[in-house]
């Protein structure tokens, strides 16, 4: 090697790094972007009217709903009668108003079952999945199977001309058909980076399906009400055109009396079906409306002018990395005084349907008030490392073996309300994609503030105040206007630097960094390690994890090498950077782009990290080592310790006194480090 692999680091900027003014917007709610549709308005205008004259019948009909007239009997409209009369001269306006007290509530009894049951079973299924899960996907394919009119004609045989019993039972029926549409749109949004923040703040699952999720699902489920709503109607239609119904007055009913008549007076059958067909055409228009609106839940931002701050100067050696407390290698036991203990991490997820292993015997641990890099290439399992820490894990991950020891408590067996104490607690989480961990539903103070009332009894006024502070301990510009913005009113640096507040609201004794810097411009990620260095400095444990060799050796102690789910070496970072033990390190540092020379290839490690699935037997790095051997291909490597290179040392390789014959780095590496992190760039 030549140098060092250190990604340069400009001086630091202040606080708020590039601050991106936007102009503000009118943040409009539901009910105003609902009007602004004209044909859900009209829509909603007509079903109010229609409620209303219904429930209000005995004051505004004219007639009673079986007042006769026999002076006017099957006649069309008149002055005395507007919209004509039915058999026995019966009012048709007023038995239509009457009419519409059996109908809708009839149609309200099957909605309220329809929603009441679907809505929490497809919630809690796709959520928490698991046995009730199958429970509902299999009820709701028997459901599909059942023939629902005629177990309607079976309810009404045991209960004549009852038709709020059956149409509570057609509600009942139809229900597993919305919990499996519910489900699949919960599914989806499970998995969204603020629904783990929300979780990895330690706030209860009822909390996160009311804010979180159903929110994002309430559309699908008002679509889905208004459908059923407009068939509730029409069932009750042809429940009362057959004479299967009620005997009162009925929408259904008076169809039922349009057709016996159709011949002698075909206007009967021209109020009550004008009546019907719109009522239900409306009901689609408003879901459709109210769909619409929720989900323009903010309007976009315009950007406005840029401005940028002045840099000031700051600077950090990186070289007192040298200088780290000397600690034992990693034993089978844990050492005592220390905050996390990691062993024989094993974790699996569903590839293709089968469990897959993908993280293998991974151990480690940190003291209080340590920095640990997890570094390695995409794929070589550092994230899903992290996320089974707090038992984040993506939909069908298991810890196959392995504990989590931390403060005493084994976090890969602990109950659900002692790890929610934990998340958001004691250990806080930074996220890698800053705008996707925050809910776009809700601004940025208000998550912030329901992440410390999960772990304190405070108010909301005291938890506003705390997130303030939070802000400006953050260096965020203008904490409040921060407080009242939504994700997409900030930039990247602020949206994480409000992942930070997040992180630490609750004073945790452990943060776990997820790539923090990744996306970010340099001057940003300057500013956010600026941030976690002061984190360390008040005695904050820090977990890294990255695959940059410079963020590592600017912020942590120690750093782990990962390659295939595997640690194939762990040391200080001065002695990793130095000397490195294992020819993957050595690898990675080679392929620093900063060795390039003007005119000739850039210098990177052949081949890819390979899938779980076709990990080699032997060494997983064999295909890309140059040190391969025939011991390599069969034989399983231990992670053993390295004697006479740096201390505390260890590493997966059969080959070290070969790998410690060329991984010597020149003396200068770390006066070069030292420059880059001065903010001098080659």
């Amino acid at each position: 090697m030549t140098g060092t692999i250190l990604t340069p680091r400009k001086a630091s900027l202040p606080p708020t790094g590039t601050l991106v003014v936007r102009k503000s917007v009118e943040n409009r709610g539901v009910l105003a972007r609902f009007i602004r549709k004209p044909s859900a308005v009209i829509s909603g205008l007509f079903l109010l009217l229609v409620v209303v004259a219904s429930v209000f019948a005995s004051v505004l009909a004219p007639y009673g709903p079986n007042e006769q007239d026999l002076n006017h009997v099957l006649e069309g409209p008149s002055a005395t009668h507007w919209l004509g009369t039915g058999e026995l001269g019966k009012d048709v306006l007023s038995r239509m108003m009457y009419g519409g007290q059996i109908t809708l509530s009839a149609t309200l009894i099957a909605v309220s079952c329809f929603v009441l049951i679907g809505v929490p079973a497809g919630i809690i299924a796709g959520y928490r999945g698991g046995a009730f899960d199958q429970i509902v996907l299999k009820t709701a394919d028997i459901s599909f199977s059942v023939p629902n009119t005629i177990v309607l004609l079976v309810i009404l045989a045991i209960f004549p001309g009852n038709e709020l019993v059956a149409m509570a039972a057609w509600g009942i029926i139809a229900a597993p058909g919305l919990a499996r549409v519910v489900r699949s749109a919960t599914l989806g949004v499970r998995e969204e980076l603020y629904v783990r923040a929300a979780i990895t703040s330690g706030l209860r699952d009822l909390v996160i399906i009311a804010r979180h999720i159903l929110p994002l699902v309430v559309g699908t489920v008002i679509v889905q009400a208004s459908v059923f709503a407009a068939g509730a109607v029409l069932m009750e239609t042809g429940l009362g055109f057959l004479g299967l119904g009620t005997q009162e007055a009925s929408w259904g009913n008076l169809v039922g009396e349009a057709s016996r008549n159709i011949g002698s007076n075909p206007w009967l059958l021209i109020p009550s079906g004008a009546l019907i067909i719109t009522f239900v055409l409306a009901l689609n228009l408003l879901g459709d409306g109210l769909r619409d609106a929720i989900a323009e839940r903010y309007t976009q931002a315009h950007t406005g002018r840029r401005r940028s701050p002045k840099p000031t100067a700051r600077s950090r050696r990186v070289a007192a990395a040298a200088t780290a407390p000397a600690r034992r290698a990693v034993t089978d036991a844990a050492i005592p005084d220390a905050l996390l203990s990691v062993r024989d991490l094993t974790v699996e997820l569903l590839i293709d349907g089968a469990p897959t292993e993908v993280v293998s015997g991974v151990d480690f641990d940190l003291l209080p008030g340590e920095a640990l890099g997890i570094v390695g290439e995409s794929g070589c399992g550092k994230t899903i490392t992290a996320v089974s820490l707090l038992g984040l894990l993506p939909a069908g991950g298991a810890i196959a073996r392995g504990s989590v020891t931390f403060q005493g408590l084994d976090l890969t067996t602990a109950a659900p309300a002692k790890l929610r104490r934990v998340r958001g607690g004691r250990i806080g989480w930074i996220s890698q994609d800053p705008i996707a961990s925050l809910d776009p539903l809700f601004t940025a103070g208000s998550q912030v503030a329901e992440a410390i009332r999960a772990h304190t009894r405070c108010s909301r006024a005291e938890a506003k105040r705390r997130v303030l502070d939070l802000f400006a301990k953050v260096r965020l510009p203008d904490p409040e206007r921060v407080y009242r913005s939504y994700p997409h009113q900030l930039s990247g640096g602020m949206a994480q630097r409000v992942g930070i507040a997040a992180a630490i609201a609750n004073d945790p004794v452990l943060v776990i960094a997820d790539e923090p810097t990744t996306a970010l411009d340099v001057t940003v990620q300057a500013d956010i390690l600026e941030l976690l260095r002061e984190l360390r400095q008040a005695g904050t444990a820090i977990i890294l994890i990255t695959h940059d060799w410079g963020v590592l050796a600017d912020l942590c102690e120690r750093a782990v090498v990962m390659y295939a789910g595997q640690v194939v070496e762990q040391a200080r970072v001065a002695d990793v950077v130095t000397t490195p033990a294992h020819p993957y390190s050595t690898a990675l540092l080679e392929s620093d782009p900063h060795h390039a020379l003007p005119g000739q290839p850039l210098p990177v490690l052949e081949g890819s990290v390979p899938q779980p699935r076709d990990w080699p037997g032997g060494c997983r790095f064999q295909n890309r080592c140059p040190l391969v051997g025939p011991d390599c291909l069969t034989n399983t490597i231990p992670l053993v310790p390295v004697v006479g290179r740096g201390d505390e040392r260890s590493a997966r390789c059969i080959h070290l006194d070969e790998q410690a014959a060329q991984s010597m780095v020149p003396a200068g590496v770390v006066q070069e480090a030292v420059r880059i992190s001065e903010g001098v760039v080659r």
